[in-house]
Protein backbone atom coordinates (compact mmCIF):
# COMPACT_ATOMS: atom_id res chain seq x y z
CA UNK A 1 0.00 0.00 0.00
CA UNK A 2 1.36 3.40 -0.99
CA UNK A 3 1.98 5.75 1.93
CA UNK A 4 0.21 9.07 1.71
CA UNK A 5 2.79 11.84 1.75
CA UNK A 6 2.09 14.69 4.16
CA UNK A 7 3.09 18.06 2.81
CA UNK A 8 5.73 19.71 4.97
CA UNK A 9 6.72 16.49 6.76
CA UNK A 10 10.40 16.78 5.86
CA UNK A 11 10.54 20.40 7.02
CA UNK A 12 8.88 19.54 10.33
CA UNK A 13 11.29 16.69 10.92
CA UNK A 14 14.31 18.84 10.07
CA UNK A 15 13.29 21.48 12.60
CA UNK A 16 12.17 19.15 15.40
CA UNK A 17 14.24 19.10 18.61
CA UNK A 18 13.27 15.44 19.00
CA UNK A 19 14.92 14.29 15.77
CA UNK A 20 18.68 13.85 15.58
CA UNK A 21 20.05 15.55 12.49
CA UNK A 22 23.29 14.26 10.92
CA UNK A 23 23.39 11.30 13.34
CA UNK A 24 26.70 10.10 11.88
CA UNK A 25 28.39 12.88 13.85
CA UNK A 26 27.17 11.28 17.10
CA UNK A 27 28.81 7.92 16.49
CA UNK A 28 30.60 6.74 19.62
CA UNK A 29 29.29 9.68 21.65
CA UNK A 30 25.61 8.98 22.19
CA UNK A 31 26.13 9.25 25.94
CA UNK A 32 26.71 12.96 25.35
CA UNK A 33 23.40 13.28 23.52
CA UNK A 34 21.51 11.83 26.49
CA UNK A 35 23.88 13.34 29.08
CA UNK A 36 24.25 9.97 30.82
CA UNK A 37 25.75 6.51 30.31
CA UNK A 38 22.49 4.54 30.48
CA UNK A 39 21.95 1.64 28.05
CA UNK A 40 20.66 2.51 24.58
CA UNK A 41 17.86 0.57 22.94
CA UNK A 42 16.55 1.22 19.42
CA UNK A 43 13.45 0.32 17.47
CA UNK A 44 13.91 -0.12 13.73
CA UNK A 45 10.71 0.81 11.95
CA UNK A 46 8.95 2.55 14.85
CA UNK A 47 5.86 3.57 12.86
CA UNK A 48 3.82 6.10 14.83
CA UNK A 49 5.89 5.37 17.92
CA UNK A 50 3.42 4.01 20.46
CA UNK A 51 5.68 1.10 21.44
CA UNK A 52 8.93 2.95 22.00
CA UNK A 53 7.33 5.94 23.71
CA UNK A 54 5.61 3.67 26.21
CA UNK A 55 8.94 1.98 26.90
CA UNK A 56 10.57 5.38 27.45
CA UNK A 57 7.88 6.34 29.94
CA UNK A 58 8.15 3.03 31.79
CA UNK A 59 11.97 2.86 31.88
CA UNK A 60 13.48 6.31 32.51
CA UNK A 61 16.85 4.65 33.21
CA UNK A 62 17.13 3.47 29.59
CA UNK A 63 17.75 5.66 26.55
CA UNK A 64 15.63 5.02 23.45
CA UNK A 65 15.98 5.90 19.80
CA UNK A 66 13.15 5.33 17.35
CA UNK A 67 14.08 4.86 13.70
CA UNK A 68 11.62 5.44 10.88
CA UNK A 69 12.65 6.11 7.30
CA UNK A 70 9.26 7.37 6.07
CA UNK A 71 8.86 11.05 6.91
CA UNK A 72 5.06 11.08 6.87
CA UNK A 73 4.96 8.22 9.38
CA UNK A 74 7.61 9.76 11.63
CA UNK A 75 5.66 13.01 11.66
CA UNK A 76 2.77 11.23 13.39
CA UNK A 77 5.20 10.03 16.03
CA UNK A 78 6.48 13.55 16.56
CA UNK A 79 2.95 14.75 17.17
CA UNK A 80 2.62 12.21 19.98
CA UNK A 81 6.10 12.96 21.33
CA UNK A 82 5.34 16.66 21.71
CA UNK A 83 2.66 15.81 24.29
CA UNK A 84 5.06 13.91 26.55
CA UNK A 85 7.65 15.16 29.00
CA UNK A 86 10.53 12.78 28.36
CA UNK A 87 14.28 13.27 28.20
CA UNK A 88 15.28 9.70 27.28
CA UNK A 89 14.03 9.36 23.72
CA UNK A 90 14.97 10.72 20.30
CA UNK A 91 14.11 9.81 16.72
CA UNK A 92 16.02 9.45 13.46
CA UNK A 93 14.80 9.40 9.85
CA UNK A 94 17.30 6.98 8.30
CA UNK A 95 17.61 3.63 6.55
CA UNK A 96 18.57 0.75 8.86
CA UNK A 97 21.41 -0.24 6.53
CA UNK A 98 23.35 2.81 7.77
CA UNK A 99 23.26 1.88 11.47
CA UNK A 100 27.00 1.01 11.65
CA UNK A 101 27.75 4.53 10.42
CA UNK A 102 25.72 5.95 13.30
CA UNK A 103 26.56 3.70 16.24
CA UNK A 104 29.99 2.46 17.29
CA UNK A 105 30.54 -1.24 18.06
CA UNK A 106 28.86 -2.13 21.35
CA UNK A 107 26.99 1.16 21.64
CA UNK A 108 23.49 -0.41 21.53
CA UNK A 109 22.18 -2.95 24.03
CA UNK A 110 18.91 -4.04 22.40
CA UNK A 111 17.14 -3.75 19.04
CA UNK A 112 13.39 -4.06 18.53
CA UNK A 113 11.86 -5.10 15.20
CA UNK A 114 8.08 -4.85 15.26
CA UNK A 115 5.78 -5.85 12.39
CA UNK A 116 8.38 -5.25 9.72
CA UNK A 117 7.53 -5.35 6.02
CA UNK A 118 7.49 -9.09 5.13
CA UNK A 119 8.80 -8.61 1.58
CA UNK A 120 7.09 -11.89 0.58
CA UNK A 121 8.72 -12.43 -2.81
CA UNK A 122 11.86 -14.57 -2.73
CA UNK A 123 13.83 -12.06 -4.78
CA UNK A 124 13.26 -9.47 -2.05
CA UNK A 125 14.40 -11.70 0.83
CA UNK A 126 17.53 -9.61 1.44
CA UNK A 127 15.32 -6.64 2.29
CA UNK A 128 13.71 -8.44 5.24
CA UNK A 129 14.91 -6.99 8.52
CA UNK A 130 15.74 -10.48 9.81
CA UNK A 131 17.78 -11.46 6.76
CA UNK A 132 21.45 -12.44 7.21
CA UNK A 133 22.50 -9.08 5.77
CA UNK A 134 20.57 -7.11 8.37
CA UNK A 135 21.53 -9.44 11.22
CA UNK A 136 25.12 -8.66 10.26
CA UNK A 137 24.33 -4.95 10.56
CA UNK A 138 22.87 -5.41 14.05
CA UNK A 139 25.82 -7.48 15.17
CA UNK A 140 28.17 -4.61 14.37
CA UNK A 141 26.51 -2.21 16.82
CA UNK A 142 25.22 -4.44 19.63
CA UNK A 143 27.11 -4.84 22.88
CA UNK A 144 28.25 -8.32 24.00
CA UNK A 145 25.14 -10.15 25.12
CA UNK A 146 22.95 -7.73 23.19
CA UNK A 147 19.64 -8.96 21.83
CA UNK A 148 17.20 -8.50 18.99
CA UNK A 149 13.47 -8.81 19.75
CA UNK A 150 11.20 -9.45 16.79
CA UNK A 151 7.39 -9.47 16.63
CA UNK A 152 5.15 -10.12 13.63
CA UNK A 153 1.72 -11.37 12.65
CA UNK A 154 3.17 -12.86 9.44
CA UNK A 155 3.68 -16.60 9.98
CA UNK A 156 5.76 -17.04 6.81
CA UNK A 157 8.13 -14.22 7.76
CA UNK A 158 8.47 -15.64 11.26
CA UNK A 159 9.28 -19.14 10.00
CA UNK A 160 11.82 -17.60 7.62
CA UNK A 161 13.36 -15.74 10.58
CA UNK A 162 13.58 -18.89 12.68
CA UNK A 163 15.83 -20.28 9.95
CA UNK A 164 17.71 -17.19 8.80
CA UNK A 165 18.72 -15.92 12.24
CA UNK A 166 20.51 -19.12 13.40
CA UNK A 167 22.02 -19.40 9.90
CA UNK A 168 23.57 -16.00 10.57
CA UNK A 169 25.28 -17.35 13.69
CA UNK A 170 22.80 -15.96 16.21
CA UNK A 171 21.19 -17.87 19.07
CA UNK A 172 17.41 -17.84 19.45
CA UNK A 173 16.82 -17.61 23.20
CA UNK A 174 13.04 -17.89 23.10
CA UNK A 175 10.21 -17.89 20.59
CA UNK A 176 6.46 -18.36 20.41
CA UNK A 177 3.81 -18.52 17.70
CA UNK A 178 1.19 -17.12 20.10
CA UNK A 179 2.69 -14.32 22.16
CA UNK A 180 -0.46 -13.28 24.00
CA UNK A 181 -1.16 -16.86 25.04
CA UNK A 182 2.38 -17.58 26.24
CA UNK A 183 4.61 -16.72 29.23
CA UNK A 184 6.45 -14.29 26.93
CA UNK A 185 3.42 -11.99 27.20
CA UNK A 186 4.53 -10.82 30.65
CA UNK A 187 5.53 -7.18 30.40
CA UNK A 188 4.67 -7.04 26.69
CA UNK A 189 4.16 -3.56 25.22
CA UNK A 190 1.92 -3.49 22.18
CA UNK A 191 2.39 -1.49 19.00
CA UNK A 192 -0.47 0.10 17.05
CA UNK A 193 -0.46 -2.83 14.61
CA UNK A 194 -0.36 -5.35 17.42
CA UNK A 195 -3.42 -3.85 19.07
CA UNK A 196 -5.28 -4.03 15.76
CA UNK A 197 -4.26 -7.60 14.92
CA UNK A 198 -4.82 -8.89 18.46
CA UNK A 199 -8.27 -7.31 18.41
CA UNK A 200 -8.99 -9.30 15.25
CA UNK A 201 -7.91 -12.52 16.96
CA UNK A 202 -4.71 -12.93 14.93
CA UNK A 203 -1.87 -14.71 16.78
CA UNK A 204 1.31 -12.69 17.25
CA UNK A 205 4.71 -14.35 16.88
CA UNK A 206 7.77 -13.26 18.84
CA UNK A 207 11.39 -14.29 19.16
CA UNK A 208 14.42 -13.07 21.07
CA UNK A 209 17.87 -13.65 19.60
CA UNK A 210 21.29 -13.01 21.12
CA UNK A 211 24.35 -11.68 19.34
CA UNK A 212 26.92 -14.32 18.42
CA UNK A 213 30.06 -14.30 20.51
CA UNK A 214 33.34 -13.46 18.73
Amino acid sequence: MRLRHIRGAEESIASSPYVIQEPETRRGNWNQVFCNSNPIEIEVGMGKGRFIMELAQTHPDINYIGIERYSSVLLRGLEKRSQLELDNIYFMCIDAKTLPDIFAPGEVSRIYLNFSDPWPKDRHAKRRLTSPAFMGVYGRILAPGGTVEFKTDNRELFEYSLESIPASGWNILAHTFDLHGSPMAEGNVMTEYEMKFAGEGKPICKLIASKPQP
